[in-house]
Order: structure tokens, then C-alpha cells, then sequence
């Protein structure tokens, strides 16, 4: 379901921000746990993974979100990443050490692009449960230009999607039939203009009276109402 919408009525907009505070005041209750995994050209000390990992903290409540480099990329290395199963295993015991540190607290598993792609593979995974999982930019379509659908049909794990409209990696009308397909519940929030890495271009940001971290800001709000409507579903 994606969330472009017209301006809402004056009543409606003082219910929607009701409704958003009192996502606020449940998610503070519970303090979610987010791990929250990078891209496959940029570490968990990128500036982008650093901005999204404090809107996710600020906007989730979150107890903590904890980051992390895949073992192709750390301590400075710049080689190709491997085939995204080859990193399940290193991404699920980050998310059982995490756990073991953190317990009671709703797991949420969050990934920019090929990290949401491993964590939706991580999901799965019998030794540990996942609430709901944030997906920034998922690649749906790979190298060949073939659209990589699998893992998501075989989730059980809601999962909102945040996606760029101008992102090649992710055709929209493509991933809309795919979230139709899926079994668990699941959201989408398009950022109009935004590119794979939500990047909009200034020309854009000019026609619509916008700047790049409001329409950031706009996105993680709606995945903090997404992630308490599950939380509170399971509750």
C-alpha cells in the first residue's frame, strides 16, 4: 500500500497526528531492538547509514540500533560483495548477539538495499523472532535485470518498504505486484523524486516546496507507525 495521498482535511490531519503520538507513546513503552545492516558499497560508518540509523533511533524508540560491517567490508577493505546468502550467517549471529544483550525487546530487523535483503533472508530463521522488518531501497531487480522476488514471497514477517520513485534497482509497479503476492502484511512508502539511495534532485525539491530531510523525516515516520501497529497487533 503505498502512502502518497492528497492533503488530508483539517479533522482528519488532527487525527492522523493523535494517531502518531500515540505511536510514539507505544513504541516508547516497548523499545524496539534494531539491527540495522548497510549497503554492498558503503560501511556502517557512511554518513548515510549514520543519518538513517538516528532517524530510525529517534523515530522508533529504539532501545538501540545496533550497525554492523559484513566481513567483505570491514576494517577498511573495498572488495565486491559476495552473494547475499553468503552473508546470512555473519548477519544472524550480529542479530542473536544483539538479542542476548537486549532481551524483551520486539527485534526489527533494518537494512539499506542488499542488507534488507540479507535481513529478509535472517527472518527467516527458526532461532530467533523477528516483529518486523524495514526495508530502505530493496533491490528488487539484479544485475541481469531480473526481478529477484523469491525472498520476499517466502517471508512471514511484516515488512514495510521505503523506495525512491526514481530508483532503477526497484521498479515500483514491479515490487507492487510483488507485495500483493506476499503473505504477511506489508506497507510501501514511495519518496517521490528520490533516487536508490533516496537522493531528489534540487529541481524536484523546487517544484514541490520540499528538502531532502523533510521527505527523510516523512519516510521514518511512517515506518514508526508501521513497526507499532505490528508490535501492538502481536502484543
Amino acid at each position: 500500500m503505498a502512502s502518497s495521498s492528497p492533503p488530508p482535511s483539517k479533522r482528519h490531519k488532527k487525527d492522523r497526528i493523535e494517531e502518531s503520538s500515540t505511536d510514539g507513546d507505544s513504541l516508547a513503552s516497548v523499545s524496539p531492538l534494531v539491527v540495522f545492516a548497510h549497503g554492498a558499497g558503503a560501511p556502517s560508518t557512511s554518513d548515510w547509514m549514520l543519518r538513517w540509523k538516528e532517524l530510525l533511533a529517534n523515530a522508533l524508540h529504539a532501545v538501540e540500533v545496533v550497525t554492523f560491517d559484513y566481513p567483505y567490508i570491514s576494517g577498511g577493505k573495498r572488495r565486491a560483495p559476495p552473494k547475499a546468502e553468503k552473508l546470512v550467517e555473519h548477519h544472524l549471529d550480529v542479530v542473536k548477539s544483539a538479542v542476548a544483550k537486549y532481551p524483551g525487546h520486539p527485534l526489527v530487523l533494518a537494512g539499506k538495499s542488499m542488507g534488507s535483503r540479507v535481513g529478509c533472508m535472517v527472518a527467516g530463521k527458526e532461532s530467533i523472532d523477528v516483529s518486523a522488518i524495514i526495508c530502505l531501497g530493496y533491490p528488487l531487480k539484479g544485475m541481469r535485470g531480473t526481478i529477484r522476488d523469491e525472498t520476499l514471497l517466502q517471508l512471514a514477517v511484516p515488512t514495510i518498504f521505503v523506495q525512491g520513485s526514481k530508483d532503477g534497482l526497484c521498479p515500483l509497479d514491479k515490487l507492487m505486484d510483488v507485495l500483493k503476492k506476499m503473505k504477511p502484511s506489508n506497507e510501501l512508502h514511495i519518496i517521490e523524486g528520490g533516487d536508490h539511495s533516496f537522493k531528489i534532485g534540487k529541481k524536484y525539491l523546487q517544484s514541490c516546496g520540499s528538502d531532502q530531510g523533510e521527505a527523510e523525516e516523512k519516510a521514518a515516520k511512517a515506518v514508526a507507525e508501521f513497526v507499532a501497529k505490528i508490535i501492538k497487533e502481536r502484543s
